[in-house]
């Protein structure tokens, strides 16, 4: 039976590239499949990114018989066996939202995917690229990896495409940071749609309409998802927030008061980290801010 991965869900259809040897036989044509019902049964849904079973049928399409076992699964987007995830956020056009930067990373700790920021418009900077300077330094001193990139000028682009190589990434973020334009700049020939960013209403037309998995060389495979506009935290307790700020882990095991929310409570030395300086305000901003939208969530859930 021959293996393969999903490649692109679309419209009760699986799309599933070959393997050949464990690799995946990027130039070989996708064979359209439909998937077993035993699935619909056990309550499993086939995802992109997923390693598969499938046969042949004789009108020359295929049949998904058996999934195999995920590293990893993301809900939204949902994809399989991601290895990255690569955020997006531009330095103008629309300006830095390190609001949902930071909100955005708190979903990608949870997941336990690893993180790329990248970076995005540098051309577009009025001030020398200070301001992206600064927002680089703050998330590298957190322990993020961060690139920037222009895809005007093509600065970051091979740097991207190297580090994206033999694995999945997932790329996410703001919508209208120009995703689809650094995916055209690093694959050559790939001309996915792009949308123009409205000024007025500060935000791009969404122009990527179902996950799918784009080969860009080198055994890297890149998700390319919907923009994303807002996320909730229902998925998420309220008691987990601060884990997710890796920051706080230093600190937070040295609080005077098992469970500590870091808010108010006397003792804590993630506060007194961040009156030292030692945590950046936006982050620590950010995170009150989040704990009290869980919190009113919960009470209206």
């Amino acid at each position: 039976m021959p293996e393969g991965i999903i490649v692109k869900a679309l419209s009760g259809y699986y799309y599933v590239k070959p393997l050949r040897e464990g690799l995946i036989a990027s130039h070989e044509t996708s064979v359209q499949c439909r998937g077993r019902g035993i699935f619909k049964k056990r309550g499993e849904s086939p995802l992109v990114g997923d390693r598969v079973v499938y046969s042949l049928t004789e009108n020359g399409e295929g049949m998904v018989d058996e999934l195999h076992p995920r590293e990893s699964e993301l809900i939204r987007p949902p994809v399989a066996n991601v290895t990255l995830a690569v955020l997006l956020f531009s330095v103008r056009e629309p300006d830095m939202n390190l609001n949902l930067l930071d909100k955005f990373l708190v979903h990608i700790e949870h997941s336990g995917l690893d993180t790329l920021i990248v970076l995005t418009k540098q051309d577009l900077a009025d001030d020398d690229g200070e301001a992206t300077q600064v927002v680089k330094e703050m998330y590298e001193r957190i322990g993020y990896e961060v690139m920037v990139t222009s895809s005007r000028t093509g600065i970051g682009s091979e740097d991207l495409r190297k580090r994206l190589g033999g694995g999945i990434s997932v790329f996410a973020g703001q919508s209208g940071v120009g995703k689809s334009t650094l995916l055209n700049r690093i694959v050559p020939g790939l001309e996915l749609e792009t949308g123009e960013i409205s000024l007025r209403l500060g935000r791009g037309r969404h122009t990527t309409r179902h996950v799918e998995l784009m080969d860009i060389g080198d055994g890297g495979f890149v998700a390319d998802t919907p923009g994303f506009s807002q996320l909730d935290f229902l998925e998420l307790g309220v008691e987990e927030l601060s884990t997710c700020f890796r920051e706080f882990a230093d600190y937070a095991g040295q609080c005077k008061f098992r469970g500590c929310t870091h808010l108010h409570e006397p003792g804590c030395h993630v506060i007194k980290a961040w009156e030292a300086g030692e945590i950046a305000d936006s982050r620590y901003e950010h995170y009150k801010l989040f704990f009290n939208e869980m919190k009113d969530k919960k009470r209206r859930y």
